[in-house]
């Protein structure tokens, strides 16, 4: 099992930058495809990016450009760069982890995970 801490949500102004951490528990960090999710008021949690094992990426279409994933084994973290945010950003983010045997799969569908944070707030002004 594995708990998930998110941080560095915050409020920015629309055209700003913030970066998101998720740190993960226990030592088989390595052994986890990871995801960063989101939800906004009223809507459904949907994918924002995600990571597999061996460093393979995928993004929504809608921050393909603006956004990076990224991992750490060593510091047992997964990143969320966000540049160029716009009000529509405006969520909750989750990180999500899911133990796999492949080091390729990247996993975009919130039923693929397991673990969850608890997430953390990001507010982008117009």
């Amino acid at each position: 099992q594995v708990r998930l801490v998110e941080s560095g949500g915050g409020l920015v102004q629309a055209g700003g930058s913030l970066r998101l951490s998720c740190a993960a528990s226990g030592r088989t960090f390595s052994s986890y495809a990871m995801g960063w999710f989101r939800q906004a008021p009223g809507k459904e949690r949907e994918s924002v990016a995600a990571i597999s094992r061996s460093g393979g990426t995928y993004y929504a279409s809608f921050v393909k450009g603006r956004f990076t994933i990224s991992r750490d084994n060593a510091k047992n973290t997964v990143y969320l760069q966000m540049t160029s945010l716009k009000p529509e950003d405006t969520a909750v983010y989750y990180c999500a982890a899911e133990m796999t045997l492949s080091e390729i799969v990247v996993h975009s569908t919130t039923d693929e995970y397991d673990y969850w944070g608890q997430g953390t707030q990001v507010t982008v002004s117009s």
